[in-house]
């Protein structure tokens, strides 16, 4: 059988079909009651009468992609753990307002579909929406030939939730003496790659197959751990204490994105003696020549989300938090700000 003008021109519909036959089974798990119909169709369906519950729902909207971290995937050929970043860097934005992300739709974008590679790719989204209690309903492969290479590829997403007017999270809520609870990351998780590949890899001349010692295992595993998904946790710990805001730290790192939930008034005052950074950072600050306010103002240090509650909800708030397994401590306080004083000031060294 002669090939199809398009099929000459790059682009393989049957693989594009193969692909959708094989993340059918991904897909029909990461799923809630409230899906309409199934995937295939051209669009998703969510049945919003299920906000009739809710006393004046409020919808919440994210997007977001993964960035320069699947190039170490693609490096790697390991697919199904960005899966996982871009989920976590969509409803965990959500979650940070209050709201419970519904439901996710993704975008992935290649040179060359090649079915078992876009299957374990979408297998990681369905087991993070899974672990999020957010549905999958839909989503787009393009094979781009001509403008990709034909291992390239690359990811995006767009995710919904819903929260109740007055039971939105942010600065109006936020008040002196608050404490400043932290979560720990689970790594790098999705930003600031630019500066690690090149820093560990261009410069420092690492290969991803090198076991480093301090890491414990080889440069690519660690590279590719994927972002710690949130969102249930966080929903957990606003239905268990009183939390007036949250900020989930992705680019930009602890300061900035904790300055974005906090008023005018107030400023945080963050001791970096309270925890102890994973090994990775201290490798891209050392082999780099990083400064500290350069490492911190790219990457999380360790601190992937950030409660803001009452003092003497703190305790029961990292209780919660390590009870669901997730590593918690205070670390740092709310106070009132003087004229010109920094939103958030840190202090101190880490733990060695």
């Amino acid at each position: 059988m002669s090939q199809s003008a398009y099929a000459r021109a790059g682009v393989d519909i049957e693989a594009g079909d193969r692909a959708v036959e094989l993340m059918k089974a991904h897909v029909k798990a990461a799923t809630r009651a409230e899906v309409m119909g199934g995937l295939g169709g051209f669009a998703g369906l969510f049945d919003a009468s299920a906000l009739k519950g809710f006393r004046h729902p409020v919808l919440a909207t994210s997007t977001d992609g993964v960035g320069t971290k699947v190039d170490i995937a693609r490096a790697m050929g390991v697919y199904h753990t960005v899966g996982w970043d871009l989920v976590g860097m969509l409803v965990d934005d959500l979650v940070v307002c209050g709201a419970e992300p519904l439901f996710l739709t993704d975008y992935i974008a290649c040179g060359r579909v090649v079915p078992e590679r876009i299957a374990d790719i979408v297998r990681g989204i369905a087991e993070a929406c899974a672990a999020a209690n957010t549905a999958l309903i839909g989503g787009e492969t393009a094979e781009h030939p001509g403008l990709m290479g034909p291992d390239d590829f690359d990811m995006a997403g767009a995710t919904v939730g819903v929260v109740e007017a007055d039971e939105i999270l942010g600065p109006d809520k936020v008040r002196p003496g608050d404490a400043v609870v932290a979560m720990a990351s689970s790594g790098l998780h999705s930003n600031g790659y630019s500066l690690v590949r090149r820093v560990l890899l261009a410069d420092a001349g690492l290969r991803l197959d090198s076991h480093v010692d301090e890491l414990g295992r080889t440069l690519g595993e660690e590279l590719l751990e994927p972002t710690r998904v949130y969102a249930c946790d966080a929903l957990a710990l606003i239905g268990g204490v009183e939390v007036h805001a949250m900020s989930h730290i992705t680019g930009g790192g602890l300061a900035n994105n904790l300055a974005r939930v906090l008023p005018e008034t107030v400023t945080a005052r963050l001791e970096r003696g309270s925890w102890r950074p994973p090994a990775v950072f201290d490798l891209v600050q050392r082999l780099g020549q990083v400064s500290q306010p350069d490492l911190e103002a790219t990457l999380n240090m360790g601190v992937g989300m950030v409660g803001l509650v009452p003092a003497e909800a703190a305790d029961a708030a990292v209780r919660l938090l390590t009870e669901r397994g997730v590593p918690a401590w205070v670390c740092g306080e709310l106070v009132a700000a003087g004229p010109e004083q920094r939103r958030v000031v840190l202090s101190g060294s880490h733990k060695s």
